[in-house]
């Protein structure tokens, strides 16, 4: 693997919308997980437009947590525009991207970092590959899962299985190189490790778990979101076979 940048500071962005009751766990988890590991990070935790506790949580839990960096989203709202606040008011040098409702392990994020620090641009966690482990997780939304994924691992000709997922890291330069970001709600998801991989970056993929949520609801509501998802994967499907490497990485 080609040599790259030794990394400094893992950011951890980290999109909220009336996560009062999963964020207490969440936050100290990966706060203990990262400080047992020697991981240098900040936690930017996003206050999406919550009608609950979660910034009076936060704020709480930063006089806890001394890497913890609240901040609100003070624009239009939707988790794609919450991640990409969270990106902009980061400043590592990689940021991985997790979710409030614990569901994503920091176990899997260390992993993530050594990746990075190994030389990849990207690292990709899938939860379906021999090692994974996911647990209660929807049997509806496990299909539409599954099926969503196989169309774009044909529709690109790509390796990984597991595009959906919104748990991922990538050095600060792949986070610049894809910008900028059209995606406003959970399609953002795919719009980055796609457009990650279509303009030339180099990733790794990892096996990794999934626990669903033990308080709150999803909040990705699948019948909205599919013409989304359409919409940019469209979009950077056509990216790849018709922009002729105008984006790709010089």
């Amino acid at each position: 693997m080609t040599a790259a940048a030794p990394l400094t500071l893992f950011s951890v962005v980290i999109p909220a919308r009336d996560e009062a009751e999963s964020l207490p766990s969440t936050i100290e988890d990966i706060f203990r997980t990262f400080t047992a590991a020697g991981v240098p990070h900040e936690i930017i935790a996003v206050d999406d437009g919550s009608h609950d506790r979660t910034w009076d949580v936060l704020q709480e839990l930063s006089r806890r947590f001394p890497t913890l960096a609240p901040t609100r989203n003070a624009g239009p709202h939707g988790f794609g525009r919450a991640v990409t606040w969270g990106l902009e008011h980061s400043r590592g040098d990689a940021v991985v991207i997790m979710m409030a409702d614990a569901s994503d392990s920091p176990a899997d994020a260390v992993k993530y970092w050594r990746l990075l620090n190994q030389g990849s641009d990207c690292a990709f966690g899938s939860r379906f590959m021999p090692g994974s482990e996911v647990v209660d997780y929807p049997r509806v939304k496990l299909l539409v899962n599954r099926l969503a994924n196989f169309l774009v691992r044909v529709g690109f000709n790509i390796p990984l299985n597991d595009t959906t997922n919104a748990f991922k890291a990538y050095r600060r330069t792949v986070i610049d190189g894809c910008r900028p970001f059209l995606a406003p709600h959970f399609n953002l998801t795919v719009e980055l490790p796609l457009k990650a991989i279509v303009r030339g970056y180099s990733f790794a993929v990892t096996p990794i778990s999934w626990r669903n949520r033990k308080f709150g609801v999803a909040k990705l509501k699948i019948k909205e979101m599919g013409s989304r998802y359409f919409f940019i994967c469209a979009y950077v499907w056509l990216e790849k076979y018709f922009s002729r490497g105008d984006y790709r990485r010089k």
